[in-house]
């Protein structure tokens, strides 16, 4: 198996570094650097999520992907269109469905942060706000029937923007259980590194027996 650590907007592939240092990871692990997938190309969601696919294509065995954020939406979105590909999930605060109201007010505090606001984000200030408004009316409600590998869905015990989805996920994908971690906010893998690690950890580990 083969895992892949896809981070979220406002991340690099370094913010999984503290999680994977808690794991015992006997397969290969790769994580990606999202700005990498676009190629040059414009920043919005169909560019990125076509890079991605491109990336995973790469893999040819099942892929255990593992997602926080944006990174959960690209991970969701690739399972429900090749679920042949994906031998598991873990979403971490996903979306399935995204929220408008609330991209164009992250688009609008966005507008009014700093440049300096997005210094090691990995996106320009420019880039961010285009991405999260290519976004808006994303629904992704009507795939997730076509997926079935064993999904195992997180979500921080502080995050209150992203529970209800965690949980009406939970109940729509029938191979799938849900997870609070405690004492964590949106950022699960920076907030709660080594408590996501047993929780990842305890998953994988049940796949294999």
């Amino acid at each position: 198996m083969r895992y892949i650590f896809i981070h979220g907007l406002g991340q690099t592939a370094s913010s999984w570094d503290d999680t994977l240092s808690y794991m015992n990871c006997k397969d290969e692990v790769y994580c990606p650097e999202l700005l990498s997938l676009l190629r040059g190309s414009e920043v919005e969601y169909g560019s990125l999520y076509r890079g991605f696919s491109e990336y995973c294509g790469d893999f040819d065995e099942p892929l255990a992907l593992c997602g926080l954020s944006l990174g959960a939406v690209l991970a969701l979105n690739y399972a429900a269109d090749n679920p042949g590909k994906v031998g598991s999930l873990a979403l971490i605060a996903p979306q399935y469905k995204t929220p408008g109201l609330a991209l164009r007010l992250q688009n609008i505090a966005f507008r009014l942060a700093p440049r300096s606001a997005f210094k090691g984000m990995g996106f320009e200030k420019k880039e961010a706000i285009r991405l999260m408004g290519s976004m808006i009316g994303l629904d992704l409600t009507d795939k997730l029937e076509n997926i079935s590998a064993p999904t195992l869905i997180v979500c921080g015990e502080n995050d209150k923007a992203n529970k209800t989805a965690a949980e009406e996920l939970g109940s729509k994908l029938k191979n799938s259980r849900l997870e609070f971690i405690d004492g964590a906010g949106h950022a699960v893998n920076t907030d709660a590194p080594e408590k996501l690690a047993e929780t990842l950890s305890g998953f994988y580990a049940a796949l294999q027996k």
